[in-house]
Parts: structure tokens; C-alpha cells; sequence
């Protein structure tokens, strides 16, 4: 049977979700508690592939197993052998083509900054903080122009091959203010790499007065010559959800 688990983690002491040979990743510790479970040696597909200290709070994986275990089995068991930085929140029987990569309609992101004049001892792990003043309006009304589908390369890192396609459409990007915290939210069906972050940078420069929003529309559209959003760093931006179809199941089904 192929199950799918909702996985929540807090990315810091990993290079990212994708198991790597040299390197500790949370893809391997799925792995490892799934073993440790069944005696099964498998190998995990996840909807998003996180970057070195991302977290997330939704993130989906799938798996095959011959285990006879229930969903609820494998939810607290893998969550006794899991280090206390991972952790599984649901887990579902799914259909045997599921593909939580393939199949996703739409991902959330949130990048979380603190503004505070002084250090954040509690929020450094999961924000990046932030000591000058904002224009929060110019950055709301920044954030309206990512909408809609965009060449994106000048929000891009280094892509996974060259000369794929930049575009990409942008549903939702938002700004939240929470007291002194300010939630970026951006919900696509797809994401370039480090694209979120990026798109987070230069939001903060137009708050901060270093892009004007009219160079802001330029680089959106990618015209505005050589300039590339700066990437924030990666312990502020959390994967928060992974939307499918008809995953998960609702209450009965």
C-alpha cells in the first residue's frame, strides 16, 4: 500500500529535506524511522524539496510499504524513533499513483520577519530579524504586482537545469503584521529555487527605500537590466501547506 504523511520539522540541524550522501537531511530520518518500524528499507517522495534550515509545518511526503499498520500506527511509532525536530502529524492511505510532487495544485510559503532594534533570542531560528523602519504600504503594494504569471528569473537562484522556464504564476502574496512580526505569505503551484526568499528581499528593500516601486514592476517582469532580488536568509521561510485535489481525506471518507 502507498501511504502519505504530513510532516512537520524545524530545518536548522539539516541541509535541506533531499537525502544527500555527506550530509545530514530530513528525508533521511524519515527514512530511518520508517526502517526501524518495518524493516522495510524505502524510499520516501516529497512535495517540496527544502532548502538547508527551512522548516516546515506541511510538508507531504509518500511511501510504499507491505507493513499491515494502520495510518495511526505509523503516526506514533515513526514519531518515538523521529529526533524531537521532526515530526509526523498525519498519516493517510492513498491511492497507488499518488505523487505528492506531481499531484500538488498549489504550495504556501511564509516568510516571517521580526522588527526589533535589539537581537531575538526566541525567534532566531524561525525569523530573520529585521532593526530599521518599514513602508509596509509600498511593500503590500509591492507584493500585489508578484501576483499573476511573471518571468521570475531575476528572483531565481541557480536553477536545477539550465535553460528551464522561469515562469511561474504567483496566486496569492500577501503581508501580515502580528505586533512586531510580519508574515509574508505566498501561495503558486510551483516555485524556482530560492524564489521565495528572493521575493521576500526585495519587498524588505522597498520597505527599507532601496528599490523604488517602479523598478520593483521592472523586475518582476525581469526588464530591469542586470538587478537580482538578494536571497534573506533561510531559517525565516517555512513551507506551511501542500494543497491537493482530493489529499487529505475529509472527516468520514
Amino acid at each position: 500500500m502507498r501511504l502519505a504523511l504530513i510532516v512537520e520539522y524545524e530545518g536548522t540541524a539539516y541541509n535541506g529535506f533531499q537525502l544527500q550522501a555527506n550530509a545530514p537531511s530530513i528525508q533521511e530520518e524519515i527514512e530511518k524511522a520508517i526502517g526501524h518500524l518495518t524493516g522495510e528499507r524505502v524510499r520516501v517522495k516529497g512535495a517540496g524539496r527544502t532548502d538547508a534550515g527551512v522548516h516546515a509545518r506541511g510538508q507531504v511526503v509518500a511511501f510504499d510499504t507491505e507493513s499491515e499498520h494502520s495510518p495511526e500506527t505509523f503516526v506514533k511509532a515513526m514519531n518515538h524513533y523521529l529526533p524531537d525536530d521532526i515530526a509526523v502529524r498525519q498519516g493517510h492511505r492513498v491511492s497507488d499513483d499518488f505523487d505528492p510532487r506531481r499531484h500538488a495544485v498549489s504550495r504556501t510559503y511564509r516568510y516571517s520577519v521580526v522588527r526589533s532594534p535589539t537581537p531575538s533570542p526566541l525567534m532566531r531560528k524561525q525569523a530573520c530579524i529585521v532593526s530599521e523602519g518599514l513602508d509596509v504600504p509600498s511593500m503590500r503594494e509591492a507584493a500585489r504586482m508578484l501576483e499573476g504569471e511573471h518571468d521570475f528569473r531575476r528572483f531565481a537562484g541557480p536553477l536545477e537545469q539550465e535553460g528551464a522556464s522561469t515562469i511561474r504564476r504567483i496566486e496569492v502574496a500577501s503581508i501580515i503584521e502580528d505586533k512586531e512580526i510580519l508574515k509574508f505569505d505566498f501561495v503558486g503551484n510551483a516555485f524556482l529555487p530560492h524564489q521565495v526568499r528572493r521575493m521576500a528581499g526585495a519587498l524588505l528593500d522597498v520597505g527599507r527605500g532601496r528599490i523604488k516601486l517602479s523598478d520593483f514592476e521592472k523586475i518582476v517582469d525581469g526588464k530591469c537590466g542586470g538587478v537580482v532580488a538578494h536571497s534573506l536568509p533561510p531559517q525565516g521561510l517555512c513551507l506551511m501547506k501542500v494543497t491537493y485535489p482530493d489529499f487529505p481525506p475529509k472527516v468520514g471518507e
